[in-house]
């Protein structure tokens, strides 16, 4: 497809040409703005609506490029068997003014070519009609081709590249973190485990580690997913605040009169149920819980060295409707609280490498991580954070 600078460019020079001239292809959401008509253009799309008439055939098709569909006008002689809601197809024609206010143009279909049929009756997604997201999370090949999901995969883009843009412009440089590690993140090791088959492994992998300086032992012993990688993100919310103790959050939570499914102890961890009655309580306003139990977090947390009731420098934002959006902390930059730590959960020898980090020029600082599902779900009032995701994963769904 054409970009949008190049589309307008030869859409306007298409205009005063013979209509012998090859046909200017452009995207629907091109087509839909054009500032003048055009006598040969051409545009490609999937068929959302089809609509014949004894003198006139309506079509509605888009690509993709937007939310609105353009609409197609032409002679009921075009229509064949294949011509159905849902097909793909290639319209050459006339860019005309329409009639219809809703519409700055229309496309006058001179030849319509169905480049891949679609048979309505087995397709799961059906013309006009409001399937819930229930129904369509069935689906997650096509799903993108309902509205709602189209509308929210779209959202995820722009607010992906704005967070991105954000940190691009203020210095940060953008790595990626392994997919699979020796390092059990935030007990992500106790969710998933990856055990390796000798022989598969052994074949799989002999002609890359023989290239390879790494120890396969280490590797073999160690291997573990990682907690997924969390996108950093400035504070955005704008609205008031509130900050408790993790210590007053359990307080509540015990003089609450609401029964939980998980009974608030001081040591245990909050769950969704509670994290969303603290919201409900401090007023509807997103809640910071800070200083939360020593022996609750990950072993990088900033000892607060407090006593009777130990607490790490931890910091969870909660928001209404979701719980927590984001989780952060001061780092430990101390070597030896990290060294002896880490020799009380015998994991000073995995974790060599993060003392050396200590080691070697180690300065006081900080980090958070944000869920951007969880995010996308927040702004945007979805209920299931399954619809906020391409693929989601969940019980009986990994066929994809």
């Amino acid at each position: 497809m054409l970009r949008a600078r190049g589309g307008w460019q030869a859409l306007r020079r298409c205009a005063s040409l013979p209509r012998a001239r090859r046909a200017v292809r452009l995207r629907v959401r091109e087509a839909l703005g054009a500032l003048e008509p055009a006598d040969a253009v051409q545009v490609q799309g999937w068929v959302r609506s089809v609509r014949s008439q004894k003198e006139v055939l309506f079509l509605h098709i888009n690509d993709g490029s937007s939310l609105e569909n353009l609409q197609v006008v032409a002679d009921p002689s075009l229509e064949n068997r294949d011509l159905t809601f849902g097909s793909a197809v290639e319209v050459q024609g006339k860019l005309v003014k329409s009639p219809h206010k809703m519409q700055n143009m229309e496309l006058k279909a001179e030849t319509i070519r169905v480049v891949g049929p679609c048979d309505t009756w087995s397709f799961p997604l059906k013309m006009k009609e409001r399937h819930p997201l229930e129904y369509v999370r069935q689906f997650p090949h096509l799903r993108c081709r309902n509205n709602t999901l189209g509308s929210l995969l779209r959202i995820r883009s722009e607010a992906t590249a704005a967070i991105h843009s954000f940190f691009q412009d203020n210095g940060y440089v953008h790595i990626h973190t392994p997919i699979i590690t020796s390092n059990d993140c935030e007990g992500a090791g106790e969710l998933f485990q990856i055990e390796v088959m000798e022989d598969l492994f052994k074949t799989a992998t002999s002609t890359v580690l023989s290239k390879c300086p790494c120890d396969v032992e280490l590797f073999h012993k160690y291997i573990a997913p990682a907690q997924k990688t969390k996108g950093r993100l400035e504070q955005m919310l704008k609205n008031k605040f509130v900050t408790i103790s993790y210590s007053e959050a359990v307080e509540i939570l015990r003089q609450a009169s609401q029964t939980f499914t998980f009974k608030p102890e001081w040591g245990c961890d909050l769950q969704t149920e509670h994290e969303k009655y603290l919201v409900k309580h401090c007023g509807e306003v997103p809640v910071f819980v800070i200083n939360y139990p020593y022996d609750l977090k990950p072993f990088y947390m900033r000892d607060n060295e407090d006593g009777p009731q130990h607490t790490v420098a931890a910091v969870d934002l909660l928001v209404p409707g979701i719980g927590e959006l984001c989780g952060g902390s001061l780092r430990e930059e101390r070597l030896p609280f990290l060294e002896s730590r880490l020799q009380r959960l015998g994991l000073a020898d995995a974790y060599q490498w993060y003392l050396d980090l200590r080691k070697f020029g180690s300065v006081p600082h900080g980090g958070f991580g944000m869920g951007f599902e969880r995010y996308l779900q927040y702004i945007l009032g979805v209920d299931n954070i399954k619809d906020v995701i391409p693929f989601p994963r969940f019980s009986h769904s990994c066929l994809l």
